[in-house]
């Protein structure tokens, strides 16, 4: 183990040291027994790189922290992570959780309603871990011009998106990445509550077997998975979910496989992202025994993504002779573009200026994978 000035500033001459596998800077010694804790948790020796940043007290607004489109802003309220997924190197290199405090939040989110943006897209590197890093000092030091009444020992990313529905102007609230966990009866009830919400939902998945996601050390089941599925299909009955797969982590064998194809064909998501597993040096799974042959890889791959190509086209297909209400963008010649509150895109032929507007649009067709519709009022 090595800590301390000279660790925080040559950290790529340790590396070559193989005696050591935990390298901390100086911000990191009061949390040294977390770390050491989860190194032996992981049962193999892995170097683990500790960036300046995994030390802050909260967040730090540094960077650009707020992407503003035409029609959304995308604004980052979290950063850094405390899973230590196996396949993972953010911990280490983006530091424990911290969140942005949220009247920095509402308080952006009402200067950018002003400007006329009407949706904004809450994101972070681990979302639904928003708020965990508050002291009850902090939470009770919250206050803001929405006169917040916090009866409460906590504030966590629900009360954020419930404070924001109040802002007005904005008209949708778009989340980011959630991990599945977060997903309980609670959450959804308060949730499904909340007008602005955009029914489009992003889990996490990476794997529809139990054994390979206990390896890659996520912190749920393929049931518990499916569950939350069940409520947020309960409470929203045109959500869209979308969600991540990797293929070919170490150890995955053509029965775990076949598992996660069967589980991936019974939740039938509307798109999902393929990966296939890249050693990430610095992560427990590098190290691992039975890494997969790259073509075998290749071949799971496609055949996951021929189930997210046809799951994409029947759900397009519903749409045909029914009404949405779309978020129009962008010009396109002599079509205007946008999205539907779940997150399809269609497009409408109109020589009118409507731009930042939300119309309803009949859909009369597919091109690709975009739905064409008429106006409601041509």
């Amino acid at each position: 183990m090595q800590f301390g000035c000279y660790a925080q500033v040559a950290k790529e001459k340790l590396q070559e040291i193989p005696e050591i596998d935990l390298i901390l800077g100086v911000n990191e010694k009061s949390e040294i027994v977390e770390y050491v804790e989860e190194l032996n948790r992981a049962k193999q020796t892995t170097l683990m790189q500790i960036s300046d940043v995994a030390k802050q007290e909260e967040f730090v607004e540094f960077g650009p922290i707020t992407y503003t489109e035409k029609t959304r802003a995308v604004i980052k309220v979290q950063d850094g992570c405390n899973q230590f997924c196996s396949y993972c190197i953010i911990p280490y290199a983006r530091g424990r959780i911290r969140s942005r405090r949220p009247e920095w939040v509402i308080k952006e989110i009402s200067k950018i309603a002003q400007k006329g943006i009407k949706e904004v897209v809450l994101t972070g590197i681990h979302l639904a871990s928003y708020g965990k890093d508050f002291t009850k000092n902090i939470v009770e030091d919250i206050s803001y011009d929405l006169k917040y009444e916090m009866n409460k020992k906590e504030f966590l990313l629900i009360d954020l998106l419930e404070e924001i529905q109040k802002v007005k102007g904005i008209e949708r609230i778009r989340l980011g990445s959630l991990e599945p966990t977060l997903i309980t009866k609670e959450f959804v009830m308060r949730l499904s509550k909340l007008s602005k919400i955009c029914d489009q939902f992003h889990l996490s998945l990476q794997s529809g077997c139990d054994e390979t996601l206990k390896r890659m050390n996520r912190k749920y089941t393929t049931e518990e998975f499916e569950n939350g599925v069940e409520l947020l299909r309960k409470a929203y009955p045109k959500v869209h979910l979308t969600t991540d797969v990797i293929v070919g982590f170490p150890g995955e064998t053509e029965e775990e496989f076949q598992k996660t194809y069967v589980f991936l064909e019974k939740i039938k998501f509307y798109k999902m992202h393929i990966f296939k597993y890249s050693p990430r040096s610095g992560t427990v799974a590098a190290k691992m025994l039975n890494q997969i042959d790259g073509n075998v890889k290749e071949e799971r791959s496609n055949k996951l993504i021929e189930i997210s190509d046809k799951n994409e086209a029947e759900y397009q297909k519903q749409y045909i002779g029914k009404q949405v209400e779309v978020l129009l963008e962008d010009r396109e010649g002599e079509y205007v573009k946008g999205h539907t509150k779940n997150y399809v895109v269609v497009k409408t032929k109109t020589e009118k200026e409507l731009e930042n507007t939300i119309q309803k649009v009949t859909i009369t067709g597919i091109e690709g994978l975009e739905l064409v519709g008429s106006l409601a009022d041509d």
